[in-house]
């Protein structure tokens, strides 16, 4: 799913995640759910569901094969199903016949996007939680930390370091429960059949996708959305507004890392590497991935929008547009995630070098002005700022640890 270029710039879990080998495991838990409900309801023979249930595990597929023959077909459900067939009737040649009955191949692979696009979700979570309690950590510890803080690059006032980390929090946090309520919409099974109606399942479709949605957990949807995409993009969009909000705080770090500046610097221990030809030089590498995340995610969400018009009940090639647009905007979120989630937990702040840099601008200002924007009380009125912040943060931040 990835070159050696951007390998880096994600995550080993997540790529594997959208592997091919996972994704045809995911294709073929669609088949045995979907086997398994229809038995359920009476639409196939108990022996054939049986039959077919067996014989839907990965490693008795040749994963490669069916990826080369998926570009001749123009769908990678198509040489499944044609193998999947092809094993079943090897045990039980009437039961062949069953295989994705009264389904479509858009059923299959939009289902199994849900299963493993649910999986990487997970740990963009887990990562984003751990980014933001790093951030509160930071904004508690640093409230009474004093910072010049910068409007338009060039000095202005006065504020808290604690308050910049409560800031760069807030945004993560609300990203966070969005995505939770967006995943939730839009994580569903899809079983429409050929043009959205179940015809082939008679009256029975509702049952089987109820069945079939408990089985895979996830969501029943009341309609079909072969074509209406507007869940599934707004979960998409979600994903790119929480790595722009992670690419603001790399991009802050990285200022504040400037030698000129040495207020903060990422921990070696997030693999910042040192430049071998210049021992003084010091990457801010967690940072590097989460602002490269930040400068693709947008074409992804683009991407996905621009896919959104496909035509009637099924697409021609929008929605193949939108697969292969769709796991590159996950890696780039979790690597964003995972990066900045690293970086945080062993920042480096520099309280002294904070104070300095204040003191050396203030001492060049008219007496007037650095009265007005530099005395003591802004400093501590940031200070509280940033503690009614972290309250709030902490507060708002309860419904994602009991998620």
């Amino acid at each position: 799913m990835s070159n050696i270029f951007e390998s880096f710039l994600s995550t080993s879990e997540v790529q594997e995640a959208f592997g091919a080998r996972n994704v045809l495991d995911a294709m073929l838990r669609f088949e045995a759910a979907l086997a398994r409900a229809q038995a359920g309801v009476g639409l196939i023979p108990q022996a054939a569901a049986q039959s077919i249930i067996g014989t839907c595990k990965v490693d008795l597929f040749d994963v490669t094969k069916i990826v080369r023959e998926s570009a001749r077909a123009g769908c990678i459900a198509i040489p499944l199903l044609n193998s999947l067939k092809e094993t079943v009737s090897l045990f039980n040649k009437e039961a062949a016949a069953f295989v994705n009955f009264g389904s479509t191949n858009q059923d299959v692979i939009d289902t199994a996007l849900a299963l493993v696009t649910r999986n990487a979700i997970k740990l963009i979570e887990a990562d984003v939680d751990k980014t933001v309690a790093a951030l509160l950590t930071l904004a508690s510890r640093h409230a009474d930390d004093p910072l010049l803080a910068r409007t338009l690059m060039q000095p202005a006032s006065v504020t808290s370091f604690g308050l910049k980390c409560a800031d760069w929090a807030a945004p993560l946090l609300r990203s966070r429960l969005r995505l939770q309520s967006s995943a939730s919409n839009a994580l569903c099974v899809q079983l429409g059949g050929a043009v959205g109606t179940l015809a082939q399942m008679q009256d029975k479709g509702a049952q089987v996708m109820t069945l079939m949605a408990t089985d895979l957990q996830l969501k029943a949807p009341l309609f079909s959305w072969h074509t209406q995409r507007d869940e599934w993009v707004a979960m998409g969009c979600e994903l790119g507004l929480l790595v722009g909000s992670l690419g603001k705080v790399a991009k802050d770090i990285t200022l504040m890392a400037q030698f000129e500046v040495g207020e903060l610097t990422e921990s070696l221990g997030t693999g910042g590497g040192d430049a071998k030809e210049m021992l003084h030089r010091r990457h801010q590498v967690a940072c590097m991935v989460a602002l490269a995340a930040a400068q693709r995610a947008p074409q992804r969400v683009a991407a996905l929008l621009a896919a959104m018009p496909q035509e009637h009940e099924r697409a021609l090639a929008n929605r193949q547009v939108e697969l292969a647009e769709w796991p590159g905007l996950l890696m780039s979120a979790h690597g964003a995630a995972r990066a900045m989630a690293q970086a945080l937990v062993g920042l480096q702040v520099d309280p002294q070098r904070m104070r300095a840099n204040l003191d050396t601008f203030r001492a060049v200002l008219p007496p007037k002005e650095a009265s007005q924007w530099f005395n003591p009380g802004l400093a501590q009125q940031a200070a509280d700022l940033a503690r009614t912040r972290l309250n709030v943060l902490v507060a708002l931040r309860q419904p994602t640890e009991t998620a």
